[in-house]
């Protein structure tokens, strides 16, 4: 396989986008006491009540979803499923030559947001979110974390980039 500029950006961006997540998560395992059935676990305000650390670890998908599936289910709709989905998506983006930078990172984001996430439920069981906010009512998130941020944010410019596309084309 040759590598390219344009395959290093890919990568680059994919290992740096595990790299924080990874690191962010063993920080806070190590600091941050986890919320288990019989303890409520640590929540550290970071910004009034509006940012809060903590540290819970989340057997199903985004929110929760999923955690009470049945083993074979969560096995192949929580790893296996979103391993062949992140690989197909890699593979895309190393062969279409016709994407621009933005959707090459978006893309790269979300790939490397969704490895560290399948990184680990191999690894762990379980993936371990911590951020929380709360505008006081007027936005309140679930708790995530930088894989999930990664994913939302190459999300998010995956859908610029498809209505700026859009209105080009127009």
């Amino acid at each position: 396989m040759k590598f390219t500029k344009r395959s290093i950006y890919i990568y680059a961006v994919v290992i740096l986008t595990i790299a924080i997540d990874q690191i962010s998560k063993v920080i806070v395992r190590a600091n941050i006491v986890g919320r288990t059935e019989t303890n409520a676990g640590e929540q550290i305000p970071v910004i009034g009540d509006y940012f809060i650390l903590m540290n819970v670890e989340n057997t199903g998908a985004f929110l929760g979803m999923g955690s009470d599936l049945n083993p074979t289910l969560r096995i192949i709709l929580l790893l296996i499923l979103p391993i062949l989905v992140l690989g197909l998506v890699l593979r895309h983006i190393l062969k279409d030559k016709s994407l621009d930078n933005w959707s090459l990172f978006a893309f790269s984001s979300i790939i490397g947001g969704g490895i560290a996430n399948v990184y680990d439920r191999i690894a762990y069981g379980s993936v371990t979110d911590f951020l929380f906010i709360d505008l006081g009512g007027v936005f309140k998130t679930g708790i995530f974390n930088l894989a999930d941020l990664s994913v939302t944010t190459g999300m998010i410019i995956l859908v610029f980039t498809s209505f700026k596309k859009k209105k080009t084309e127009n």
